[in-house]
């Protein structure tokens, strides 16, 4: 790529495509075109039809996807699997039409079997049954890794696809009904801290920054019981006789899955390498992209309670589904290709949560 070259970033409002947008303008890249979902409905192949036909970009960071933790995949089971195939679908094929010189695919870890061999790797894929929880999620991210490679094999395009770890930073989703564990459990932390403090204005401030989930809201005027009733349906205890250390905060499993996690910049970091320097021969039919490194999920939410400064108690709701028991990628291959993260996962939490307090992203002001 030139620093002129014309550069569409698909999904640059969310997690990936906004932190794929600060590295390619840190670098320098000036050409970049972008499109809100609102702008550009990727799901329809007419509307991306006549989006590069009539822009014609030259390269392509496809990040826009319909993402959510484990609760929003095991709800919304139809729209992500209809909604991601057609995104990658029509974007993929809309390259290949108007002359895309390369693309890049972002993909996820959970399209490896559930009970694949720990730490992931490539080859491992499509070897056994998937995580249940994540299925339809997965099938579509599949369904896009493989049509790059075939349209590499049978149009000679240049399409690559990379498979990044769980990942967290800024623009992350904080509605608790669809984030991701690492986000949902900042802001758990955030809320029941508030709480603790018994800064209800903080916390309604919270509320209507973010999103709750899509069956709970805060009335206009809304109570003291009105936020402790959202509280405690979200999992956050009231306080007893006001004693700040009676709150609890419950949480999801039983805390002994293990996963890895990745700053956003890490992963915008290694996409822009790649594309700047390696082809679909290069490259193979994908890469990983992580740290290397996991934690039980019950080490991490200890690690964001002590960085959020919650002092109360958590419980595990057992009831809930674990998920897969590990989740581990093999990075030997994106390290061989000279790319390693930078960013520690305590380091990278208190730049999220300290970020987001000073950017005003969380009611309150003391981190």
């Amino acid at each position: 790529m030139n620093k002129n070259s014309k550069i569409y970033v698909a999904g640059h409002r969310g997690l990936v495509g906004s932190g794929i947008l600060r590295k390619l303008k840190e670098k320098g890249y000036t050409n970049i075109v972008v499109r809100t979902s609102k702008e550009l409905d990727l799901t329809r192949q007419e509307d991306g039809k006549r989006f590069f036909e009539t822009e014609r970009p030259e390269y392509v960071f496809l990040a826009a996807a319909k993402v959510g933790g484990i609760l929003a995949n095991d709800t919304y089971k139809a729209e992500f699997i209809y909604d991601n195939i057609m995104i990658a679908a029509n974007a993929i094929h809309a390259s290949y039409r108007y002359g895309v010189k390369k693309l890049l695919n972002l993909g996820s870890s959970c399209i490896y079997p559930k009970l694949a061999p720990q730490p992931l790797k490539e080859e491992y894929l499509l070897t056994g049954p998937l995580e249940p929880t994540n299925e339809p999620y997965a099938i579509a991210k599949i369904a896009a890794i493989k049509l790059c490679k075939y349209y590499n094999e049978q149009y000679g395009t240049n399409f690559i696809s990379v498979m990044p770890t769980n990942l967290y930073g800024p623009n992350d989703n904080y509605n608790l009904e669809t984030a991701h564990v690492l986000p949902a459990l900042v802001r758990k932390f955030h809320l029941a801290k508030l709480l603790e403090q018994e800064d209800f204005e903080s916390i309604t401030r919270d509320f209507k920054k973010y999103p709750i989930g899509f069956s709970l809201s805060l009335p206009d005027s809304a109570t003291k019981a009105d936020i402790l009733s959202i509280l405690q349906k979200i999992g956050i205890s009231s306080p007893i006789a006001h004693r700040p250390s009676s709150v609890t905060v419950s949480l999801w499993g039983s805390g002994s899955p293990y996963r890895e996690f990745m700053h956003v910049d890490d992963l915008a970091s290694a996409c822009v390498f790649l594309m700047e320097t390696y082809d679909f021969k290069d490259i193979g039919e994908f890469v990983n992209i992580g740290t290397g490194e996991d934690l039980p999920i019950k080490d991490l939410a200890h690690l964001v309670r002590e960085i959020v400064g919650f002092k109360g108690n958590v419980i595990w709701d057992t009831a809930k589904p674990d998920g897969a028991p590990q989740k581990l990628l093999d990075i030997s291959r994106i390290k061989a290709l000279g790319w390693q993260p930078e960013i520690g996962l305590k380091e990278g939490i208190k730049r999220v949560y300290g970020e987001g307090i000073k950017m005003g992203q969380f009611g309150g002001h003391n981190a």
